[in-house]
């Protein structure tokens, strides 16, 4: 068992859930908010203590995970009346792992620091396979010291574990992933089309190209659900556009055009607005098949 106090986690989606299993699995004692109760039940029958704000849930923890949607739903768990930072006992330690702005992690680094205690933004990669596998690639911005408090539970559930630097550095190193993971999927897709116009076994495609040199994990893990048409979420179309946001928004402040991107976002806006935005990424297969 990793030693390290009571642990608080806000926000049990696809992807916390199965942290929360690791965490547990591991001995902690882990405190959970979740906006519907009746989602949390397996990890309340595995264990888990489960409260009706994330302020509660932050009063009986020493080290708080956060795992949400969007920038607003980060700004709402650590700033409201019934959030982290209202209820948190000085040295305490937040970490955001929700993909969100830079800006926003030093926003709340800097808030921290005002009430004594510490923070870390530490968003993953690796989708669901990677959160059930416990082999989340994570990155990290914040104090460095802080970074070694937390890293033996951060190897609970991670394997590529890397420290960036200052509060928001993870948060950058996030948008330069999903900027190749972006491209990358249009690649994927086209791959697929391009085998079944042709006129070939698809499987057997994958096969050859993915131990290649156009092997990634999108083609390894994403590609086969293409085939077989499974969309459900690993990582949802609408969290991808937001993240997507982010990175152009923040390219914009640097002055830096990322046509790739660009064309990515607009692809997936319009599959958006078919109502696509609560399958999983890849789901963009059906852009060249309907």
């Amino acid at each position: 068992m990793t030693n390290k106090g009571s642990i608080g986690f806000i926000g049990t989606g696809v992807m916390g859930v199965s942290i929360v299993k690791h965490l547990l699995k591991d001995g902690q004692e882990v405190h959970i908010y979740s906006r519907t109760k009746a989602k949390a039940e397996p990890l309340i029958e595995l264990g888990a203590k489960w409260y009706g704000t994330a302020g509660e849930a932050a009063q009986k923890s020493d080290i708080i995970f956060t795992m949400v949607g969007f920038p607003q739903d980060v700004e709402e768990v650590y700033f409201a009346d019934h959030g982290i930072f209202a209820n948190s006992k000085a040295g305490t330690i937040v970490v955001d792992m929700t993909t969100s702005q830079p800006t926003l992690a030093k926003k709340i680094a800097e808030h921290a620091k005002s009430v004594h205690m510490e923070a870390l933004d530490a968003p993953v990669s690796g989708g669901d396979v990677g959160a059930q596998n416990g082999t989340l690639s994570i990155m990290v911005g914040g104090d460095k010291a802080v970074f070694y408090k937390v890293l033996p539970l951060f190897e609970v559930f991670g394997e590529n574990i890397v420290y960036q630097g200052d509060a928001g550095a993870g948060q950058h190193t996030k948008m330069c992933n999903q900027i190749a993971i972006a491209t990358n999927m249009i690649g994927v897709c086209e791959a697929i089309a391009y085998g079944k116009k042709a006129g070939l076994d698809i499987n057997t495609v994958l096969e050859s190209i993915s131990a290649g040199a156009a092997g990634s994990w999108s083609l390894s893990n994403l590609a086969p659900r293409m085939v077989n048409g499974d969309k459900a979420p690993g990582f949802y179309i609408k969290h991808f556009i937001k993240d997507m946001r982010i990175a152009l928004e923040e390219a914009e402040l640097m002055h830096l055009e990322l046509p790739g991107l660009t064309l990515a976002k607009q692809m997936y806006d319009e599959l958006a607005a078919k109502g696509y935005d609560e399958n999983g990424t890849q789901a963009l297969i059906d852009f060249y098949t309907n």
